[in-house]
Parts: C-alpha cells; structure tokens; sequence
C-alpha cells in the first residue's frame, strides 16, 4: 500500500503537476476529485480580494488579538487552547500557499510546526490540558491541507498514529457536546488519509464517529422545526453553525456506508432547510439557531464560511450542479456582505435587510446586542477565529478532477489553475470579471497536445448559456448541468462561455421580491454614517447608522443595469461593479423596531407616496440594505 509520502517522491520525479486523490476502495467513488490545496491559483478581482483579506485581520489577527497571541495553547502556551487556534489555522494555511506569501506561509509554519515537533509518544496531539475531540477535527483539516501544500512528510504518520490513539481511547472518552453534532468533519479528514494510506483501521474509526454522532438523517427526516425556534427550545441540534456543519455530512458518510438513503439525505436537509429558514442572500437563518425566513433574522458568518465547505464538499461527491449555483450564491453575497470592504471588520450576525447596525438588543432569540456591529469580535470571537477558511477554500475549489481524466469547473471566478489530465500536465487560465459580468474565456495549455474532457458548470439561471470553442460556432448548453466539451487539446485553445444575465425577480417571505443577476442578489444603496466605537489595537469596532431612506415598495416593472468597472474594492457601496435601477414608493407604515426594519408588510402593498428611482447593488457591496422588498399592487 503506497503512503502519502510515496505518492509525493513519485510526483517530485514525474511532474510537477500532483495528482488528485480518487477514493480507495472499499469507499465510493466521488463524481470528481479535489485537487490538492495551491493547485488553483487566484488571478484578477479574486487575487485582489485574497490580497485584501491578508492585509487585513486574517494577516495580523495572531499580532495583537489574546486568543491567538503567543501564549496560544496551540503555540505551547497557557492561553486559549480549544478551537481558535486550529480554526484560525485552518484558513490562513490555505490563503498563505494561495497568495504565494513568504510571509504568510512563515505564520502558517509556525503554527503547524508546534504541532507537528510536539506529538506526543502515545500519538495524541495538541494542547495536553485539552482533551476534546472537537478541536482537533478541525486542527485535522489544516494538516491535510498543509501536506497538499507543502509536501511535509511528517503529516502523514503523525496523523495515522493520532487516528489510532483515538481508535484505542474512544470508548472511555467518548464524543461530546460540539464533538458529537460535527463527527462529519473528522470522518472527511479519516477519508482523505485513507485514500493515501490504505490503513482499514482508519475505517474502524470513521464507523465509531459515527456510531457516536447525532444522527443528522433522522434529525432532518423528520424534521419539526418549522419556525424560529425560541429560546427555551433551542438545543445544538438546531444551532446554524452545526447544521451548516452537517450539510455536508450524508455525503461524507455515504462514502463509507454506500447506502442510498445516505446519499438521499442531502437533498432531505437542503429542501427541510429552503423550505423554512431560507433567505434571500442563499444562507439559512440562524441568529444562533434557527429562526425562520424573516429578512430582518440573520444568520452567523461562521454558518457562512462552514455551509460553503460543505457545499463545496458536496459538489465533489455528488457532482450535482446545482449545488455550485448555492456556492456561489453564498460566496458572492453572504460572504462579502458581513465584512467591511478592506475586511478588518466583520459581524457575527447578519440580515438581508439591515438598516442600523448598532450596540442594542435585537428581535435575535440568544445572540447579544452587539451581534451585528462590524467588529473584531462582536458577540463572540469564533467567526474572528474561523471566517478566514471562506475565500481561499472557494478559489481552492474552483477546479476539480473528473475520474475519467478531464477537468471540471465548479464554480467560476478568475484564476489559473495547474493540474494533471489526460496524462500530461494541464495549465488552464480563466479570464473573467464573473459574477459581475456572465464572459468565461478559458486558455488552454497542456505540456503537449492530448485528448481529456472539460466539463463546465452551467447554472440553473443561465437559460441560454453558449459555449464555443476557437471561435467555432456557438452551442447553446443546458442550464443546471456539467456541460461536457472533449476533445484533444493544445496549446493556445480557447473556450468561450457566454452565461446570459437577465434581471430576475423572485419571492421570498410575505410574498416579498428580491432581484437578482447571474448569481448576484441586490440591495438598497443606502447612505452609511459609520461611527466608531472603540479601538482594538490595528482593529476597531463599528456602528452603521443609515443617512438616507430605507422603506419602500418596489415597482414590478423592469430594471435598468448599468456596468461599471471591478476595481480595487469591488464590495464597497463606492466600489460596486453594477447598479440597478428601479421604480419604487415609500411605505410610511413600514418602520423600524428593536433596530430592525420592522415585520414586512404582506405584499401586494399599496402607496400614495411619490414614485422614486431607486439604486440597487450588489447584495455584498451594501453593508446597510434592503433586499426582500414588499412589491407594490399594481
């Protein structure tokens, strides 16, 4: 059986190019295989907000923020030694060999480097004080993406024998609390270090996870919770960041088990979820826990950044297209709307339609009054700890391989990525100001001419989509599907995608409408008065106090676009690549309370206030918004 680090000596001397991992039987085959972290690499407005993320919190967070200080418990300190120092791992291991920082990849070392000198002779790792599962679940994922990174030999073993110490402890020290509700994360670590290793003990351990874990099928087959759950009801089986977890985790499972209803029951708890606490902005609502599709719930940006892992997880083991159209959604909006634009602030909760963030208690069931500041740590320090795993892991999973050697793209945004297919090493560059714009041009250059299938993404909303290729004519595409274009390649070969990006309209809660353009959601451009609260070193926490209106009702009739340039912070209201412009009426009834816009009126609502031309963007430009609108009668 050929170890990782055989795997690693075979490619330094064959390519340069590593090879995804297929599973190892007896697991089920994925539809595509992840390509090892670095082998996709941000170009364009992505490279730029990678740029903007390191030069912000998650390149200075370790500086000056206790948690992650040096007297860290994951730096052999006596500080904090539970999840903030792996979940902070956990992201900028992948943004430092994204960004090909010296600098960043120094910090990264650093971290792994104590891990990795300081395991212990019985196998286990971390902070000795610390005997939670949890937080090396999430400590796993980082080493896995390290040893993709880096090559680092000494990743492997360490994590064969910390797997078989925990074979050997977990019945006297069984899974609990968190550990019990987020088993799906650790199995998915268990799965890629089989792949590499072949070891069945491995296997062993995936089943006792499991055996030990909240059934999350059960849970969503007969799923009760249909409204925001109050206080006095809410348990971890109904928090968001859990249940963002463990969308990902039938798929995960079913890897193992090959049972159909494990594979069936992703598409259970997506349809339980959408049905009843779906927002406009593509999240779920949880302002801790599950609160309904109200506008004016939020939903925690830990929930954002873990429902993008598992979705991205998702899409390699089911190859379903639909879920790269719920990625990008996430990605492109949620994501970008709970950060400022330099993203040395963030939130903990936030609403699709936000009119104040301010330091008061809101209509949020257990979440405090500063959940929806933008800040260093409002609320609590997890989202400080985890946001950062949000972009890179996206660009790292732009690309993946299909089994039959080709290349598939699962979601679109500008990057050049290096991989293996049709047996020579493949460079193939992506030039796109997508989702802003629906042009995909793909260069193609094999190290020389060879015979592989590429297989495009098309989404559910690209009705019309074409696809040529060297200026040969035009094929309209599918929507919803992988669109499969194979053929012997060389150099220079060009694609051409063409997603076309009407203006649509869709409803949400109180029958209320919401617009959207390609993968875009769009708001109210609001103005924003920002008041700073108190410094936090380099960092500051903010309130954002509206200047302008906020209430109205927006005509049905049709919206103007207007392009403008991608520039330096594309998710600023100053910055924003695209306006919308609308017809709408003030609703004077429609105020706010508790600092929220007030409950939604039912629509069709009525107005004899003047009619106004409205600005709308997109949805991650606007840190004040209003995106489920109530529709004005005819």
């Amino acid at each position: 059986m050929r170890s990782l680090l055989t795997v690693f000596a075979l490619a330094a001397v064959a390519t340069v190019t590593p090879a995804a991992a297929p599973n190892r039987p007896p697991l089920q085959p994925k539809a595509f295989n992840l390509l090892p972290l670095a082998s996709v690499k941000p170009t364009g407005w992505l490279a730029r907000q990678l740029r903007i993320q390191a030069d912000g919190l998650s390149g200075h967070l370790d500086e000056f923020w206790p948690s992650l200080g040096p007297d860290s418990g994951w730096l052999g300190g006596k500080g904090e030694s539970w999840e903030r120092g792996p979940y902070f791992m956990d992201g900028l291991v992948p943004m430092a060999y994204l960004l090909d920082d010296p600098k960043l990849i120094a910090k990264a070392k650093r971290w792994v480097e104590w891990t990795l000198e300081n395991r212990r002779p019985d196998g286990a790792i971390g902070p000795a004080r610390d005997t939670d599962w949890w937080p090396k679940m999430v400590l796993l994922k980082a080493l896995a993406q390290y040893a993709e990174a880096s090559g680092d030999k000494r990743v492997v073993p360490l994590m064969e024998r910390y797997f078989l110490y925990q074979r050997a402890r977990l019945k006297d020290l069984p899974l609990k609390e968190w550990a019990i509700y987020r088993w799906g994360d650790e199995v998915l670590s268990i799965i890629w270090l089989y792949d590499r290793t072949g070891n069945p003990e491995l296997l062993d351990l995936a089943r006792m996870l499991q055996a030990q874990g909240y059934d999350w099928r059960k849970h969503f087959a007969g799923f009760r919770f249909h409204e925001k759950v109050p206080k006095e009801r809410t348990n971890l089986s109904t928090h968001g960041v859990n249940n963002a977890m463990a969308l990902k985790t039938p798929g995960v499972w079913w890897q193992i088990s090959g049972e159909p209803a494990d594979r069936d029951a992703i598409r259970q708890m997506l349809g339980e979820l959408d049905r009843y606490h779906l927002l406009p902005n593509g999240a779920h609502s949880a302002d801790e826990h599950y609160a309904g599709p109200d506008p004016s719930q939020g939903v925690e940006l830990c929930a954002i950044v873990e429902a993008m892992f598992s979705l991205e997880q998702l899409i390699a083991i089911t190859g379903d297209a639909e879920l790269g159209d719920r990625l990008e959604k996430l990605a492109y909006n949620a994501l970008p709307g709970t950060f400022t634009a330099d993203m040395w602030a963030h939130q903990y909760d936030q609403q699709p339609n936000q009119v104040l963030c301010s330091r008061r208690q809101r209509q949020f069931e257990t979440n405090g009054p500063d959940a929806n500041l933008f800040g260093l740590e409002p609320n609590y320090g997890c989202c400080t700890a985890n946001f950062h795993q949000g972009w890179p892991k996206l660009v790292a999973s732009l690309w993946m391989a299909t089994p039959d050697g080709g290349l598939a793209a699962a979601a679109y945004g500008p990057n050049e990525v290096s991989a293996t297919a049709g047996g020579v090493g493949v460079r193939i560059r992506e030039e796109t100001e997508y989702p802003f714009r629906g042009t995909v041009t793909l260069i193609v250059q094999p190290d020389r001419p060879a015979a592989f299938p590429l297989l495009l993404r098309v989404p559910a909303w690209a009705e019309g989509a074409a696809v040529k290729v060297n200026g040969g004519a035009a094929i309209v595409v599918k929507a919803g599907t992988f669109h499969r274009v194979e053929r012997r390649w060389a150099g220079g070969d060009r694609v051409e995608i063409e997603f076309p990006m009407a203006v649509r309209r869709s409803r949400w809660y109180q029958n209320s409408v919401a617009l959207e353009r390609g993968p875009l959601v769009f708001s109210l451009r609001m103005g924003e008065d920002w008041r700073k609260l108190r410094d936090i070193g380099p960092a500051a926490d903010w309130a954002v106090h509206p200047t302008t209106t906020w209430n109205y009702g927006l005509s049905l009739g049709a919206a103007a676009v207007k392009e403008l340039p991608v520039g330096e912070f594309p998710f600023s209201p100053q910055g924003a690549p695209l306006e919308l412009r609308v017809q709408g009426r003030r609703i004077p009834a429609w105020t706010m309370v508790n600092g929220s816009a007030g409950p939604l009126p039912e629509s069709p609502v009525s107005s004899i206030e003047p009619l106004e031309t409205l600005t709308l963007i997109p949805y991650g430009s606007a840190k004040l918004r209003i995106t489920a609108f109530p529709a004005l009668a005819k």
